[in-house]
């Protein structure tokens, strides 16, 4: 493979990423949008976590946790299965949107309704 062939992998593979991740700013605005919140707030570093604890129906402040070295990231799973129960949806879907979350957020913002979060925690 030479270098030419190699770069035009490189490109499709950086295409490729960047159409998922479109997808995903897509389907979050849905999300986002279903539960009665502004859609670009996708878009806001930071707000975007502000305004998803508020659809799960935890406090402002409980992104924070998100942003403690090491540990922040096992407060995802809590998240994700409040967006799920947001949606009327169980632990099996929130399993599936920690593992395949392109696929799954697709289904939230596709296929389900907010039905709202009945723990909500101010």
């Amino acid at each position: 493979m030479d270098a030419e062939q190699l770069q035009t992998y490189i490109y499709l593979i950086g295409a490729f990423a960047g159409l998922i991740f479109l997808f995903q700013f897509v389907c979050l605005w849905i999300i986002y949008t279903k539960a009665g919140q502004p859609g670009w707030a996708t878009l806001v570093p930071f707000y975007n976590y502000i305004v998803l604890m508020r659809i799960i129906g935890k406090s402002d402040w409980y992104w924070l946790r998100l942003i403690i070295p090491c540990i922040g990231i096992f407060f995802i799973i809590p998240i994700l299965n409040g967006l799920s129960k947001s949606f009327g949806k169980g632990a099996g879907f929130t399993v599936g949107l920690i593992f395949f979350p392109v696929i799954f957020f697709a289904i939230l913002a596709f296929g389900s309704e907010y039905v709202g979060n009945k723990e909500a925690t101010a």
